[in-house]
C-alpha cells in the first residue's frame, strides 16, 4: 500500500511550487514588455533613420501651377529656399513651373503621374482642389483624399481691383456697368469663379477675359488697357509685388473676398456682408472657404505615413524659421500659416457640404466648355 503524504506536509511544497511558477511568469512577462519597448524604440529610430537616408542626396521637385513671376510662384520659391533644411536628409527643393488650366494641369500631374514617395510636391490654386465638387471639368482627381496636405503659407484675403483710368472706383459702380477683368482659365481659377459668383449674388457686371498664364500677364493687361481690372487677386501679392501701385493710387480697391476682413482693410466692404439670404451666405461660405488655404502645399496621395509626417513637421518648422521669416518680411510676403492637418480637416468639411448648397453653388460657378 502506497502511503499518502500527510495533507499538512504536502501544502507547503505545493505553495512553494506555485510561488516559483508565478515568479517565472512574472519574469517572462517583464522580459516581454522590455523587449516590446526596445523593439518599438528601435522601430522608431529605424523609421527616423529611413526618412533621413531616403532624402539624403536627393532632390524634391516642387511643381507650381502658374507661370514665373506670379504670386504663387514667388511664394513657392520663397519656401523652396528654406524648406529643405528642415526635412530629414536636407534634400534640395527645386521649383518647376507647370502652368495650365488654372493649375489643374499641375494638380492632375501630382495625382496621376508624380512619384508617391515624397520627392514631388506642388502648389496649386487655392480653389483647384474643389473643382470636382463644383462640377468643373478637366480634373482627374476626385475629392479631398486625392492629395496629401502639407500646409498653407497663408490664410488669404483676395480683392477685386480696377485700374485707375477705368472709371470704376467702387463696388457699387461695378454693379452699374460692365467691368472687364483678366483671368486664367474658365471655371478653374479664382479669376473666373469669384467674379461669376459676385455677378450672381450681388449683381455686379464683371466680364472676364481668359488665357493669361498668371498674375504677371494679368497686370500687364491692365497697364496696356486690354482689361480694366482683376477680381480674385491676393492682397498679400499686391502688397509684395505692386506696393508702388498702392502708393501711387494706380489701382482702386473694390471689395475683399474672404470669410472675414483683413486687418489692413477695415473700411473696404467684405463680400460676406453683402449676402441677402441664409442660402446666399452658405454659397459664399463654400466658395470662400478656399481662402483659408491661400497658398496650399500638397503632395500626391498615399505617401508613406512617416514621410508625410516629416514633410508636415518640416513645413511647420520652416514657417517659424528666423531666416525664412526675415526674407518674407524683407519681400513683404504675408505669412499666416495653416497646418496640413487643418487643411485636411477643412477639405473634409467642404466635401461634406449639404447637396442643395453644392447645387446652388454649381449654378453660379462658370464651367469649362
Amino acid at each position: 500500500m502506497i502511503e499518502q503524504p500527510d495533507r499538512e506536509e504536502a501544502m507547503p511544497e505545493r505553495s512553494m511550487a506555485l510561488t516559483e511558477v508565478r515568479a517565472i511568469l512574472v519574469q517572462r512577462a517583464r522580459q516581454f514588455v522590455f523587449s516590446a519597448l526596445a523593439a518599438g524604440c528601435l522601430a522608431s529610430s529605424a523609421s527616423a533613420q529611413t526618412a533621413e537616408s531616403f532624402w539624403k542626396g536627393k532632390s524634391i521637385n516642387f511643381y507650381v501651377g502658374y507661370g514665373a513671376g506670379s504670386g504663387y510662384d514667388l511664394y513657392a520659391r520663397l519656401l523652396a529656399r528654406h524648406y529643405g533644411r528642415a526635412i530629414p536628409g536636407q534634400p534640395q527643393v527645386i521649383v518647376q513651373n507647370m502652368p495650365g488650366a488654372g493649375s489643374i494641369k499641375a494638380a492632375n500631374y501630382l495625382f496621376e503621374i508624380a512619384p508617391r514617395d515624397g520627392t514631388a510636391i506642388g502648389m496649386t490654386g487655392r480653389g483647384t482642389p474643389m473643382t470636382p465638387l463644383l462640377g468643373g471639368k478637366g480634373a482627374s482627381f476626385k475629392d479631398h483624399a486625392s492629395f496629401s496636405w502639407i500646409g498653407s503659407m497663408n490664410n488669404e484675403v483676395s480683392v477685386c481691383v480696377t485700374w485707375h483710368t477705368s472709371g470704376i472706383a467702387n463696388i457699387q459702380q461695378a454693379m452699374e456697368r460692365e467691368v472687364t477683368t483678366a483671368a486664367t482659365a474658365l471655371g478653374a481659377d479664382d479669376t473666373t469663379v469669384f467674379p461669376a459668383v459676385l455677378n450672381a449674388i450681388i449683381g455686379t457686371k464683371f466680364k472676364w477675359i481668359t488665357g493669361y498664364p498668371g498674375g504677371a500677364g494679368m497686370n500687364i493687361a491692365m497697364e496696356r488697357g486690354e482689361t480694366q481690372g482683376r477680381c480674385g487677386w491676393s492682397w498679400s501679392s499686391i502688397k509684395s509685388t505692386q506696393a508702388d501701385w498702392l502708393r501711387d493710387k494706380k489701382i482702386n480697391l473694390l471689395l475683399q473676398l474672404s470669410l472675414s476682413k483683413h486687418p489692413d482693410l477695415p473700411e473696404l466692404p467684405l463680400i460676406m456682408d453683402l449676402a441677402k439670404t441664409a442660402e446666399q451666405r452658405s454659397v459664399l461660405e463654400l466658395i470662400f472657404a478656399r481662402q483659408v488655404m491661400g497658398r496650399p502645399v500638397l503632395a500626391p496621395p498615399n505617401l508613406p505615413a512617416d514621410r508625410l509626417t516629416a514633410l508636415r513637421r518640416a513645413f511647420d518648422i520652416t514657417m517659424k524659421d528666423g531666416a525664412f521669416l526675415a526674407e518674407a518680411a524683407k519681400g513683404k510676403w504675408e505669412i499666416t500659416p495653416v497646418t496640413g492637418e487643418e487643411i485636411e480637416a477643412l477639405m473634409k468639411r467642404v466635401y461634406a457640404t449639404a447637396p442643395h448648397i453644392v447645387e446652388m453653388t454649381k449654378k453660379v460657378t462658370p464651367q469649362p466648355r
